[in-house]
């Protein structure tokens, strides 16, 4: 979406989901000046009257993801004022890469009581040695670079598959990007970028999701619209565990086999197991047999859902960045609360397991990266309502 800032025409973004923070990027580029309408999945941005740089705080700390309004908007200015970005709480986050980044490419930034002043007066290429694998960074950096002139080279640049989805993107747009996927990518840039209709690839976190629910009810659940080849290590994770994974070009079916075996899993960047979905499989390995560890490598304080579900049964001891979690034979329903938008993933996973009823409250967090989840889950038989607190 924020790549789209960067066009000087009409931009249409197929199978997009109408989550809260879609909404909440597109009252954003709304108060820059754009138009942006939605039909069904597919949004239709026209960004030729947005003539502001500086973005609404009260929005931008609703969401983590507006810091990419930085990368766009110093390639469409060549200056922005942010905020410092919001988003869920699951540790230290720093900015440091994305600005080494962006100062590389000639912005000077400042950053004046949590607003980042950035200016540029002319961007141009350069190469960006990563000092740490960062998506949000290489992302911001792809952006300026797509409208910086000459040749721009990241190196340990992220390798997710959002970051080929954006260079496709940026590549029908009249940028030449080539590398994606690898550790190093290369962005000529381009004076004007043009309009253009694009298809996003599904969501693997998403996909994982439903993987991670069907392996934990002992079910049986086919996810269409999907790319398996996203979600190897996922897949060779849970067939480690006891549980069935079936491939088709554009689907996984995932059969769970009675109670999952205990495994080990460390996060790590993509293609590694990632981190996003670290919390609903603690839940899955929360009543497997035998003792299980989980080490945490992304982020510091993404355990902060053990509490509750220690409240519905489950055995775990948090040490810094690692879990040991010691199997039992079910969980309990109880009254929880969602402390992020992945713990909340993780308290569906384990509330539709769990003997019992269970109520989740701050569901405000999933509904942030979930598109109608207690719909889908009673087109699956699960007893799902939802309440006005």
């Amino acid at each position: 979406m924020p790549a789209a800032l960067l066009s000087d025409g009409i931009c249409y973004i197929e199978n997009l989901p109408l989550i809260e923070d879609v909404f909440v990027l597109k009252e954003m580029m709304e108060t820059l000046g754009a138009k942006v309408d939605i039909e069904n999945n597919t949004m239709i941005i026209d960004p030729t009257n947005v003539n502001i740089w500086k973005t609404p705080s009260n929005l931008v700390r609703k969401m983590r993801a507006s810091y990419y309004l930085i990368g766009a908007l110093l390639g469409r200015f060549g200056k922005a004022e942010v905020a410092f970005p919001g988003g869920c709480d699951i540790g230290t986050r720093p900015m440091d890469q994305h600005m080494k980044g962006l100062r590389a490419l000639g912005a000077n930034i400042e950053l004046e009581h949590g607003i980042y002043i950035c200016e540029a007066e002319h961007l141009h290429g350069c190469e960006v040695y990563m000092d740490k694998v960062s998506v949000g960074a290489t992302i911001n950096i792809m952006l300026a670079a797509a409208k910086a002139d000459g040749l721009t080279t990241i190196v340990n640049a992220a390798r997710e598959p959002h970051i080929v989805d954006l260079a496709n993107f940026l590549s029908l747009m009249g940028a030449k990007v080539k590398g994606a996927g690898t550790a190093t990518i290369r962005i000529q840039g381009a004076k004007s970028l043009h309009g253009c209709r694009y298809s996003i690839l599904p969501d693997q976190i998403e996909t994982g999701t439903w993987m991670a629910i069907a392996a934990a009810t002992d079910g049986d659940i086919t996810i269409r619209g999907c790319v398996p080849y996203h979600m190897e290590a996922v897949s060779a994770k849970l067939m480690e565990m006891g549980v069935s994974v079936i491939e088709g070009d554009d689907y996984l079916r995932v059969i769970g086999n009675g109670r999952p075996r205990a495994a080990h899993i460390q996060t790590l960047p993509y293609p590694g197991f990632p981190t996003d979905l670290q919390q609903p499989f603690t839940v899955l390995l929360s009543i497997a047999d035998g003792t299980s560890m989980v080490v945490e490598t992304i982020f510091e304080t993404r355990f902060r859902h053990s509490d509750e579900l220690m409240r519905m049964g489950a055995q775990m001891q948090i040490n810094g960045e690692i879990a040991i979690i010691t199997g039992v034979d079910s969980l309990s329903g109880a009254e929880v609360s969602a402390t992020d938008l992945r713990a909340g993933a993780a308290l569906i996973v384990a509330g539709v397991m769990a003997d019992g009823v269970t109520t989740i409250n701050n569901t405000r967090f999933i509904d942030r990266g979930y598109e109608r989840i207690d719909e889908k889950l009673r087109s699956l038989g699960a007893d799902v309502t939802r309440c006005k607190a």
